[in-house]
């Protein structure tokens, strides 16, 4: 079966308002920045987004928080944007901060029919106990909090049950897909694209590059077709960002450089 459609907006044309989201990538890297711009475009509201982290203020998920059209977020990491820190402060966002590696377990689960798992992560905090300010109101005082956790013992070790994660759509971004919707990622893409195409309901994806079906060795394939129901090709137009660039000032390598000849000629 040819998954491919001719552009993201016919690609995300069925997303209602209201919508339940798992959204790929990690930090900046492997996010779906054709599709998101697409939803963008659409006005598409009202939206539950799970995705490690909400982009940054002007990029990625964070085109769809500054534009008001995100009510609550799933992640584990949001400390690089301010307007999302401003709307979650405010009363304007839910949120529920989850440990990275349960994230990853709980869509990973959502995907293979596993409705609920334990673990030790968060045992001993509030992640356990409940708690932690899922929304404020408007006056800063807390309006939701997050539930208590079931425990139960094993090898007389504590572990929380923490519930799998299903959405309704699944967006993500594969460096390669045939038109049968197999796809391969790269790097630190494949942290958390496969297990967003697992969870959601009805998948898209946009890849880097299209071929046709056999030309992907099955052994290479991180992500099988049966879990996608339409590729869409990533716009080669849009940036590749970093999220926080570090790089050693030019006159320190130089240095460096210089000192290790010396000690060589020694």
């Amino acid at each position: 079966m040819d998954k491919v459609v001719a552009r993201a907006t016919q690609a995300v044309a069925d997303i209602p308002d209201s919508a339940t989201l798992a959204v790929g990538g990690f930090g900046l890297c492997g996010i779906p920045s054709t599709l998101i711009g697409a939803l963008v475009e659409a006005g598409t509201s009202g939206l539950r987004v799970v995705s490690n982290n909400c982009g940054v203020d002007d990029w990625g998920l964070g085109l769809l928080l500054r534009a008001g059209r995100i009510v609550r977020m799933t992640s584990s990491y949001v400390g690089e944007n301010k307007e999302f820190a401003r709307q979650y402060l405010s009363g304007e966002l839910e949120v529920e901060l989850t440990p990275q590696g349960t994230l990853a377990e709980r869509l990973r689960a959502g995907g293979t029919g596993i409705p609920a798992f334990y673990t030790p992560a968060g045992v001993g905090t509030q992640v356990e106990e409940g708690g932690l300010p899922w929304r404020y109101a408007s006056d800063g005082s807390v309006a939701v909090t997050s539930p208590p956790k079931e425990i139960r013992d094993f090898g007389g070790r504590r572990y929380l049950l923490e519930e799998a994660i299903t959405v309704d759509f699944g967006l993500v971004r594969a460096a390669v897909a045939d038109r049968h919707g197999n796809c391969v990622f790269h790097a630190a893409a494949r942290n958390f694209n496969p297990l967003c195409a697992m969870a959601g309901r009805v998948t898209v994806v946009e890849a880097e590059r299209i071929v046709d079906p056999g030309e992907l060795p099955p052994d290479a394939i991180h992500l099988p077709g049966v879990y996608v129901d339409r590729v869409v090709a990533a716009d080669p137009a849009l940036d590749k960002r970093i999220e926080r660039r570090t790089v050693r000032p030019a006159r320190m390598a130089t240095t460096t450089v210089i000192a290790r000849t010396d000690s060589e000629e020694k």
